[in-house]
């Protein structure tokens, strides 16, 4: 949780989201709270909202990680699915997420823009490449990222229903594994003093 803390500035979330929360009425969850909340499932493969809170409830990393004490009441597990609905759902917050970490990986020199990756075929900017190094690149890095997304971070089967939930869902999983990779790559020890 600290590395996922340490690799980018969540606070990027609040002009993405500050049209969608009124001034008046009743004080809602912070919108960097409710998005870390998300992330929680995605990163870590947990499977449902529900069990999220659950393990929110007693996982001391992830109240650390959300900003919760140990006394701070966890928000019930339908808040998301409230918000999705009354917020999010027509809005692009998602593929705004997932750009603003990809970016960050760009940014940071992390990503290399010799290859683009096109409905998991891999094209080299020079196309003097043998078939056997395409196959080797392909099998080697996207069948894996591919296989972590199903069996590690719930991208096997879904509950969700439509078409924008499931661009939701993927947006929210990619943009958890590119974190991940953020997070390992960028991480420098703590050093005590």
């Amino acid at each position: 949780m600290r590395k996922l803390d340490a690799a980018i500035d969540f606070f990027f979330i609040y002009p993405l989201v500050e049209d969608l929360y009124s001034t008046i009425g009743r004080p809602s969850i912070g919108p960097v709270v409710l998005i870390k909340m998300t992330f929680i499932p995605y990163t870590f493969g947990v499977r449902s909202v529900r069990q999220t809170i659950k393990e929110i409830e007693t996982n001391m990393a992830y109240r650390w990680f959300l900003g919760f004490g140990f006394h701070t009441e966890v928000p019930h597990f339908s808040t998301f699915g409230k918000n999705y609905v009354r917020r999010f759902a027509d809005t692009d917050l998602f593929e705004q997420i997932f750009c603003k970490v990809l970016n960050e990986v760009a940014n940071r020199g992390l990503l290399s823009p010799g290859y683009v990756y096109i409905d998991s075929t891999h094209v080299k900017a020079s196309a003097n490449k043998r078939k056997f190094e395409k196959k080797v690149v392909r099998k080697e890095t996207i069948e894996r990222v591919f296989a972590d997304a199903k069996e590690k971070h719930g991208l096997r089967w879904t509950t969700l229903r439509g078409l924008k939930k499931m661009s939701m869902q993927t947006m929210l999983t990619f943009a958890a594994l590119n974190l991940k990779k953020l997070a390992s790559w960028t991480w420098k020890t703590p050093t005590m003093a």
